[in-house]
């Protein structure tokens, strides 16, 4: 008996590597055929999720629920039409003047090199420099045309990008008023006991998830950008939302930030490469060990090797999307586990607390 228990435990084991593998394939050729309904459903689901905080709040106004979403989408349209007459052309302004910059500076980090090879000779050091400086302007100069091209891409489809934002809110606003029903009636598929901590750990993931990502950029940006100013840095404004928003990517979204803006302005002043990387660097260890902890707090409960793991195959089967998504998903998987494993469907690695909303009749 022990030992037919131990070699189906050892088949099991022995399976679950390929069919993990078939899995990871077919989501991503799923993704790939359906990409675009796939992103945008995505999108709208994660605006749905942020935008339920307002909500909630109007509502205990006494405000009925249709009209709080009324309420909360208008002030977001509002929001984002500002921002959209303010900052984003400003920032497209300054996108393009960089893009401009690049070969000027790419010119003189060329020049510095040369001067510092020819420093090391004088003192008899063995430093060639040449090939990796011609490796490291092949690279930028094919990035720069790969933005260019993409900018130029990116104009000649603003019409039907403009089409997906209606589109997402118009599902954002279906989703606040009828996302329950859906959801519950697809949780009254399954088992109890795996309906309901797979609910609870949903809202915990995504919702507090993404709301904390979210401050947590919006904090690198409103610091770094009065920093960078004071600093004298060039487009400022530019490199600190460059930063926050490469915080939504997690765990390693922060560093690939500040590391792509500490290069940029390597090729123009190293000190001042070396200020702006010192600067980003306190901030982001500031937001990590002071704001993160209190936002986050364990909720995930993973260990950052599957962390790193997860973001990888999210982007993998999908993209930048997939690293948006890979690590709430995988949270959600433990903590629905973990609560199947514990009999309690309550019982999370968390010390956020969940308000559960009953099924609607």
């Amino acid at each position: 008996m022990r030992r037919s228990a131990s070699l189906q435990r050892l088949l099991i084991y022995g399976l679950s590597g390929p069919i993990i593998a078939l899995n990871v394939w077919l989501l991503s050729v799923l993704f790939r055929y359906f990409q675009h309904p796939i992103t945008v459903l995505s999108i709208g689901a994660i605006l749905a999720f942020l935008l339920n905080y307002p909500v909630k709040f109007f509502e205990r106004a006494r405000i009925t629920r249709t009209q709080a979403v009324i309420i909360v989408l208008l002030a977001t349209l509002t929001l984002f039409g500002i921002l959209g007459v303010t900052l984003v052309p400003l920032i497209i302004d300054q996108t393009i003047q960089l893009l401009n910059k690049i070969p000027d500076w790419l010119g003189a980090s060329q020049a510095n090199l040369e001067q510092f090879e020819m420093l090391a000779k004088q003192r008899r050091l063995p430093i060639d420099l040449r090939v990796v400086s011609s490796q490291i302007n092949a690279n930028i100069q094919n990035l720069v045309q790969q933005l260019a091209s993409g900018a130029v891409g990116f104009a000649g489809t603003l019409l039907s990008g403009l089409f997906d934002v209606v589109l997402v809110i118009v599902l954002a606003f279906y989703m606040l008023l009828y996302g329950d029903r859906v959801w519950y009636g697809l949780i009254n598929l399954l088992p109890s006991n795996i309906g309901e901590p797979l609910t609870a750990s949903l809202r915990l993931n995504f919702q507090n998830f993404f709301l904390s990502q979210l401050l947590l950029g919006l904090f690198m940006m409103l610091t770094l950008t009065p920093i960078f100013l004071v600093m004298k840095v060039p487009f400022a404004l530019l490199f600190a939302i460059l930063i926050g928003i490469s915080e939504l990517i997690p765990f390693i979204g922060a560093s690939l930030g500040i590391g792509l803006v500490t290069i940029l302005v390597l090729l123009q002043n190293w000190w001042l490469a070396v200020q702006v990387a010192i600067a980003a660097i306190l901030m982001q260890q500031l937001k990590d060990n002071l704001l993160a902890p209190r936002l986050l707090g364990n909720f995930i409960g993973l260990n950052p090797i599957w962390i790193f793991v997860a973001i990888l195959m999210g982007f993998e089967i999908a993209g930048l999307l997939g690293t948006l998504v890979a690590v709430p998903i995988a949270g959600t998987i433990k903590g629905t586990f973990d609560a199947i494993k514990s009999g309690k469907p309550s019982n999370f690695v968390s010390t956020v607390t969940i308000a559960r909303d009953p099924p609607p009749d």
